[in-house]
């Protein structure tokens, strides 16, 4: 189950740097580990995953990188969670082994923390990477991509 774990923030916080910052190029892994200050050992494993679920698309090459591979507003937080999860240790519904596991953890506590999980999934699937880029511009986040516009007369 979910866990707010550092592999999914930094998935997130990825795919809204790519979309925020991309203007259509590709965008490179260093330049987000550069602009969020994620450790870029996290972030290979989180995009490679990404990708393969179709959320990003990889760019071979010298000029290559990362694109959102759909619409932002067709990308939800919690279509980035469930990416995140296959790649930690999310079994038990999100709670360490050793936690409720008498009879009212099993047959109570841990049902219903999934259902929380479950309830926080619904939640994300309502907020889209459109949405959190809209934010950022709102709260004033500097953009490379007006660094990418070149005018030419």
């Amino acid at each position: 189950m979910l866990k707010f774990s550092k592999k999914l923030l930094y998935a997130i916080e990825a795919v809204v740097d790519i979309a925020y910052n991309s203007g259509g190029e590709p965008v490179q892994i260093r330049e987000v580990t550069s602009r969020q200050g994620v450790p870029q050992r996290y972030l290979e494993q989180v995009m490679q995953r990404l990708v393969k679920a179709g959320i990003l698309k990889g760019i071979r090459g010298p000029k290559g990188g990362y694109l959102l591979a759909k619409e932002r507003s067709k990308i939800s937080v919690g279509d980035i969670a469930r990416v995140a999860m296959e790649l930690g240790d999310e079994g038990n519904n999100g709670l360490p082994s050793d936690v409720a596991t008498g009879p009212i953890g099993t047959a109570v506590i841990r049902p219903v923390w999934g259902e929380f999980q479950e309830e926080i999934l619904v939640m994300m699937d309502k907020v889209s990477v459109e949405d959190l880029t809209n934010r950022a511009f709102r709260n004033g986040v500097p953009s490379e991509v007006y660094n990418r516009i070149t005018y030419t007369i």
